[in-house]
């Protein structure tokens, strides 16, 4: 909760920084149009958002709200807790003994933020799969027109329902993650994960249940690095960015159901193909 909670006010705050000041025109203006050829410019502008998974769902909620297309919308959520510039200095410093961890885990990002976005839109088009909340409707008029003290008074209203519909599901998350890491034994894992091919699933499985930070993940990776593959890590430090169990808790309360499941098997589905092929590529 201490890791995650500055992250979830930065996301919240953002939000309502967006909801308050950022029209729906200018969300229009600004965002790339034209299908799978805005993918590119938009895992490129998921690079420059420095925040972790916890605070871009928040952020691509209200985007989305405003405007931005789904898919889209999902490229920044999968893309920028791995692409910004925090994620890649605390990868550097943690392998700076050997970069290929942090090549891998840049590129791979990118590429599969794209992927997804493109399976997203695939599958999807521009259709409504965010819930809807008694805070919408409250809330979801225009304030452009209003006096900065009260656009910034209505930031306050709208960052302090936004945090209490999150905080709740990143707590039950944090419960979770927290009690698997109490009763499961790292030795356990290490044993389970010998083999290459079942070292990758039980790092991505150890990356959902732990549910690191993006920003304070790779500390942890590295202490695998003599016992796991580097395949199996580069696995870990992709795919908990893109999906654990916080973040789960917080699709759940702001996106329909199916379309949460079906962006979860999306993900996992994507990053154990891509750790496959790259696995080929470097041969360890």
């Amino acid at each position: 909760m201490l890791e995650a909670f500055p992250f979830l006010l930065l996301g919240v705050f953002v939000s309502a920084l967006i909801q308050s000041f950022v029209s729906e025109e200018t969300i229009r203006r600004f965002t790339p149009k034209k299908g799978y050829l805005a993918l590119f410019p938009a895992a490129v502008m998921a690079a420059l958002f420095p925040v972790c998974e916890c605070a871009i769902i928040p952020v691509v909620r209200r985007l989305i709200k405003k405007g931005m297309p789904l898919h889209i919308g999902i490229v920044f959520l999968v893309g920028a807790p791995i692409l910004n510039p925090i994620v890649f200095l605390s990868t550097y410093y943690a392998f700076r003994s050997d970069l290929t961890v942090l090549y891998a885990r840049m590129g791979l990002g990118f590429i599969l933020a794209i992927l997804i976005g493109g399976i997203i839109y695939a599958l999807y088009k521009n259709r409504d799969m965010l819930k809807r909340s008694n805070h919408d409707h409250e809330h979801n008029h225009s304030h452009n027109n209003e006096q900065p003290a009260s656009k910034w008074k209505l930031t306050m209203y709208h960052m302090t329902d936004e945090f209490f519909d999150t905080g709740k599901f990143l707590l039950l998350g944090a419960l979770l993650a927290s009690s698997f890491q109490a009763f499961v034994s790292r030795d356990v894992i290490a044993a389970i994960g010998s083999e290459v091919w079942s070292s990758t699933l039980v790092m991505m499985a150890f990356a959902y249940l732990v549910s690191l930070c993006s920003e304070a993940d790779a500390f942890v990776a590295v202490t695998f690095q003599s016992t796991f593959s580097t395949a199996s890590i580069v696995a870990f430090l992709v795919y908990g960015p893109m999906l654990d169990i916080k973040n789960t808790m917080m699709l759940l309360a702001y996106f329909k159901k199916k379309f949460v499941l079906v962006l979860m098997g999306v993900i996992t589905g994507t990053v154990f193909i891509a750790i496959f092929i790259f696995q080929l590529l470097i041969g360890g």
